[in-house]
This record gives structure tokens, sequence and C-alpha cells, in this order.
């Protein structure tokens, strides 16, 4: 029987497992599909996962899904989420990976109890998108203005960079994250979009809000939302392969 597996969190959570070997339906939570998920033990760990079937669609529905049944277990219990689409093709293949990644693992779980993820999104005005247009070298351009173009395009690129990284500063210095991911990119819209991920402590989730209050007033060039608390989805390390081809690494 194959198995889509949507995260892994820790036996001890989750009584009921005590006293069985095999798994255990979860009751009301309902995965992709519909299909019932279930806590499968594995040594100390669980591993949270529904019955899985070739024809079931993996769209995007499911992938709501797969983030709904992660968030109801992480109300409960540290969880390390699998990508989108992890599937084992059996129960050997299930059990040999928690089995040859287990000290990582819990490891991973140590680091992240009681840690959530904090989602910001920022957008400001792109500086140099017209300069930078303005200096792209043409093709039909040669020998001095061709470099010349070339070399106004790079100092450009090089102010947007600038102005993205002082502002990814400026929210490091007003949060104070455990952790953090950024991503910057051009939207069509004309504007960048700074995409962060702060790993705090759980029980600051007001504070970190409140702080977020006092920045939306404070950065008035920017337009900044946030969401969360949710499951560290951007500081599980990548540790294993799924038995299927739909298979992916716990994600990162």
């Amino acid at each position: 029987m194959a198995w889509y597996a949507y995260c892994i969190t820790e036996k001890q959570a989750f009584p009921e497992l005590d006293r069985h070997r095999k798994p255990v339906p979860m009751e009301r939570v309902a995965g992709i599909q519909g299909n019932q998920v279930f806590l499968y033990p594995a040594s100390d760990l669980a591993v949270i996962v529904s019955e899985h079937s070739p024809t079931d669609n993996l769209n995007q529905r499911a992938a709501m899904d797969h983030a709904r049944v992660i968030a109801d277990c992480f109300k409960t219990s540290t969880v390390l989420p699998f990508r989108f689409g992890t599937v084992f093709a059996d129960d050997e293949s299930l059990r040999r990976s928690i089995r040859s990644n287990q000290r990582q693992f819990v490891t991973n779980i140590e680091r992240l109890r009681g840690k959530a993820e904090m989602h910001l999104k920022v957008t400001l005005d792109d500086c140099c998108r017209d300069q930078i247009r303005r200096y792209m070298p043409e093709v039909a351009a040669v020998g001095r203005e061709y470099l010349s173009n070339l070399r106004e395009s790079a100092t450009l690129q090089r102010e947007r960079q600038t102005k993205a990284r002082a502002i990814s500063v400026q929210m490091h210095r007003m949060f104070a994250p455990l952790a953090e991911e950024i991503s910057c990119k051009r939207t069509e819209a004309g504007k960048m979009l700074l995409d962060i991920a702060h790993l705090i402590d759980h029980k600051g989730v007001e504070r970190y809000q409140n702080k977020y209050s006092s920045a939306s007033q404070l950065m008035k060039d920017c337009q900044m939302q946030l969401s969360g608390p949710w499951p560290p989805y951007h500081f599980v390390h990548q540790l294993t392969r799924a038995g299927h081809s739909h298979g992916h690494a716990v994600s990162a």
C-alpha cells in the first residue's frame, strides 16, 4: 500500500500510539481526496499519512488539504512538514526512510520545538527599473557605447540589490527573529517584492504582531503584509527522498 505523507511529529504527542504499533486513525481529520489520515508510528516519531492511489489528483485543492492537515497537527505538536506530493511506495520504503534519517529528524524537532514561522511580504518601488531598461545593451550596440551601457546597467543592478538588502536588514533589526529566509523578485507592476520568513518563539507571536503594527507605521515607502503563525516550512532541512516518482524531500 502506498502512503501519502504530510509531516513528521513526535510520537509522545499522541498518547493513543502508546498502545499500538500499527497506523492509528486520526479522528475528525480528513486528508487529500477526503482520505482518512493516520498516525504511523516509527520508533520515537510519528508520520502523518493517508492511503494513496495513483488516481488521486494532486491538484491545487490537494495542496490546500496538504497544508490544512499539517496546520491541524501543528496546533498540538512540533511538525516537520513534507513537501506537497511526497508519496512512499509501501510500508518498507516509509520505515526505511524514517529509520535512515531518524537522528536528523529528532535533532530538527528539538531545534524547532516551540517555534513558529511568520511570513512577511514587503513591496516597494523598484528604484532602478526604468534606468536599467535604458542602459540595457542592445544586440546591435558595439564598442564604447556597449561597454558604457553595460557598466551603467551593472551599477544600477547593484543599487537595486543594495536597497533590497537595506530593507531586509531593517526588518531584521525590528523583528529580531531566531532565523530568517529572504527572497527578492521584481513584479509585473514594476515593484520589488521581499518575501521574508521569520522563525520565532511561538509564545512571542503577539509581541511579533505588535512589532509589525509599529513597522507598518514607520515604513511609509513600503507596503507590508503579515501572515502566520505557520508550521516552520522554511526552516526544515532537506533530509530524505520519498520512494515514489512523486516524492520530494522534507521541505526546506
